[in-house]
């Protein structure tokens, strides 16, 4: 359907198809000199923007379209189909935007072969940064992102005790300490890894997972070897569907019936256990570690509280992480009860000129009616990012984003979108038994949470349609 109309200079210009091929609220995915395009029609005017998200490169025509925005299927970026700006994180980079024509009801697209990923950028240099310190991590990352889009050439520092620069680390946690002034301070300090409390945990090849160095090691030490994970829910679940077919043997030992229990409920989670199990993945659940034994400084079993005993060459533990803001407990700068801190809807904490995003601020949600939240999601970090890097710049935009995270379990991805602490219920369309579904979770006959698999882009297009001041009833 397409021909070659003109070519002029760096230009190229080509008949993608038909004005009638396309009704409003509907999109297309065409090529131009071997881009991949997404075609969109709203109000009756042609738009178009890259086809691939620029997170891992998701085609978009597979996401949810709704008004002016298209939602990555895959793991929730969002982008404008008019600018091509990125408006909903994961991600960095925008998505090159295309002249449009209709002539003769044909649609016309024309490339620029010296087109670029541009980030959105705005011209206020109105602020009072003299030097912004950060801790390397998704919210510092993208808050530096921020401050250079919109035009502060100041001083950034960002600290890490990590030996790389950030990273898209989506299965590890890490930690960040430094004690510093400035006039624009942002923490993203975030967690450690929560150790393993019994005896022998202090042996070598007990691991944690906290930083890209720690996944190396056990990569390594797990290759031909028995491997114990403790822990079931994501990061114990994601590193048992990666070893299963690297280590001798993989075991599972989890606290609950089922893994992801409380986040996803019983039916997921007795479904990726079985997912696992296919692949000879072993699971005690119900259970727990009451001793890890040694010998010469090194693993060799595990005691579990109901008294087995298990060979094992390494232990990797994934039982939740700690907060770390141990470091503030003596400052004014305020903590709640889980050792959270404290921020506002602009990221601001109590003290002035120091702010914090992250995996350890407890901050409202308005789709909760702005109640305070800790949620631990790469694409929430990254938005916390954003917003502190705008308050920074006297910006005041406020949070106003819909969690949405997802799990990679053997080439599977479970999808979710949305707060479904205190859910009462779980409404299937489809089934667990077939591994395709969407799940609602249900609280005070409202939706507010979905997960799904193969199920795309049913998540993607309710994480656009859930508002802070919408109620999302089961039956709509």
């Amino acid at each position: 359907t397409t021909t070659m109309a003109t070519k002029q200079c760096d230009e190229i210009t080509e008949m993608v198809c038909l004005e009638s091929d396309l009704q409003d609220g509907q999109m297309k995915e065409v090529e131009v000199d071997q881009n991949k395009i997404l075609l969109v029609r709203n109000n009756g005017e042609f738009t178009a923007v890259g086809g691939l998200c620029t997170h891992y490169g998701a085609p978009l025509i597979k996401g949810a379209l709704v008004g002016d925005r298209v939602r990555c299927p895959f793991h929730g970026a969002c982008f404008n189909t008019k600018t091509g700006d990125i408006e909903e994180f994961p991600g960095l980079d925008c998505l090159p935007k295309y002249k449009v024509k209709v002539e003769g009801g044909k649609v016309y697209v024309t490339t620029d072969k010296k087109v670029s990923l541009m980030p959105l950028v705005c011209h206020c240099r109105q602020c009072n940064i003299c030097e912004c310190l950060c801790f390397i991590g998704p919210a510092s990352l993208q808050c530096a992102e921020t401050l250079r889009q919109n035009g502060y050439e100041g001083r950034i520092i960002m600290v890490t005790k990590d030996e790389q620069l950030p990273l898209d680390k989506t299965k590890l946690s890490k930690t960040f300490y430094l004690d510093a002034e400035s006039n624009g301070e942002l923490c993203t300090f975030v967690f450690r890894a929560r150790p393993l409390q019994c005896p022998g945990a202090e042996l070598k090849n007990v691991k944690l997972l906290e930083s890209y160095k720690d996944a190396t090691e056990i990569h390594q030490m797990s290759a031909g070897n028995k491997a114990i994970i403790v822990g079931t829910s994501f990061i114990g679940m994601e590193v048992a569907a990666y070893l299963s077919d690297k280590a001798d043997s993989v075991t599972v030992i989890g606290s609950s019936k089922f893994p992801f229990q409380s986040s996803l409920g019983p039916d997921i989670g007795k479904m990726t256990m079985q997912m696992l199990e296919e692949k000879n993945v072993k699971f005690y659940t119900s259970n727990g570690v009451a001793e890890i034994r040694g010998e010469n400084g090194k693993v060799k079993e595990v005691v579990l509280k109901n008294g087995e005993v298990l060979p094992a060459d390494i232990v990797i533990v994934g039982i939740g992480v700690i907060p770390n803001s141990n470091f503030l407990k003596e400052t004014s700068v305020e903590i709640d009860s889980r050792n959270a801190v404290v921020v506002d809807k602009f990221m601001k904490t109590n003290i002035p000129d120091i702010f914090a995003a992250g995996d350890v601020v407890s901050f409202p949600l308005p789709l909760v009616g702005h109640k305070r939240v800790n949620i631990g999601h790469w694409q929430l970090a990254q938005a916390h990012g954003r917003i502190a890097g705008l308050s920074m710049l006297n910006q005041q935009v406020v949070i106003n984003t819909v969690p949405y995270f997802w799990t990679m379990l053997l080439g599977k991805s479970i999808r979710y979108t949305g707060y479904g602490e205190g859910y009462t219920d779980i409404v299937f369309k489809g089934s667990t038994e077939e591994r395709k579904f969407l799940a609602f979770y249900i609280k005070d006959e409202e939706v507010v949470a979905a997960a799904s698999l193969n199920f795309d882009p049913a998540v993607a297009r309710l994480a656009e349609i859930y508002k802070p001041s919408t109620h999302c009833i089961l039956n709509e």
